[in-house]
């Protein structure tokens, strides 16, 4: 048990991941790769210096430099306050302030696990017909999205937007290698898949949309991410933020008549 939480495993674990043999660590992080090789092994122990060196070269998490210091035998070094301490003050009025801006269209804010943290007066308007059991507690967009009593009835592409969302996932399972995650997309490759599977019409397309039905007609929405990218707190590092935008003139003025009350 100790050899595995070791400080050279974690470092190898990263390493592999991230596809890089020790030469190429070793010259990217400027260190000598027979130290590395040591180090890997446990025959010799690294400087906090290098491990944060070496952390920062194989984009390690900051939730997961903080394990490899404490495996190391130092301090961790980033902070991971609550997102309503009085430290996270101004990082929660930047994320105010582009969720309602983005008005009169949906943004929302998630943390690593995709659970709702805020949202924008414009997302309850899609939300409409949802069961009320996947709003109450901690909401978890993706398994909103997908669910068979969420979104999943109302979208229109939902084959395809599925397969966006789990490849998605996917991905960020393979960079974090986060097991919350991996129970996540678990759980969601559970929900049963409607619609056609045939190549997607909008495979040449500068994003996959997000098509709903509603009761004002189709609403087709593509969205972009924004993060905190000097974060340096575990907890803002891990909030991404989702706007969506309308990908048509009709779906644009539905949400303006919608912001106008009318």
């Amino acid at each position: 048990m100790e050899q595995q939480n070791s400080v050279g495993t974690l470092l190898k674990q990263w390493r592999n991941r991230r596809r890089l043999s020790q030469l190429e660590l070793a010259l990217n992080a400027e260190v000598s790769q027979r130290h590395l090789s040591f180090v890997e092994s446990g025959r010799a122990q690294p400087s906090r210096d290098m491990v944060m060196q070496l952390a920062e070269h194989l984009g390690v998490p900051l939730r997961d430099r903080n394990v490899i210091l404490n495996a190391a035998g130092f301090a961790p070094v980033f902070p991971q306050r609550p997102l309503d301490s009085p430290e996270l003050s101004v990082a929660r009025q930047a994320i105010n302030q582009i969720l309602h801006g983005h008005l009169p269209h949906p943004a929302l804010a998630v943390d690593r696990h995709w659970n709702l943290i805020s949202a924008n007066d414009a997302v309850a308007f899609l939300l409409s017909g949802v069961a009320p059991h996947l709003l109450q507690g901690t909401v978890n967009v993706l398994r909103l999205s997908l669910h068979p009593e969420g979104l999943a009835p109302r979208i229109i592409n939902f084959a395809e937007w599925r397969g966006h969302v789990l490849s998605r996932l996917g991905h960020e399972i393979e960079v974090t290698a986060d097991p919350g995650l991996a129970t996540l997309r678990s759980e969601l490759m559970t929900f049963p898949c409607h619609g056609p599977t045939r190549q997607s019409t909008h495979a040449l397309s500068i994003a996959v949309p997000l098509r709903l039905k509603s009761a004002s007609g189709p609403l087709s929405f593509i969205s972009s991410t924004t993060v905190f990218g000097t974060a340096v707190d575990v907890t803002l590092a891990e909030v991404t933020i989702e706007a969506f935008f309308p990908a048509d003139a009709e779906t644009a003025a539905v949400m303006e008549r919608r912001d106008l009350g009318s």
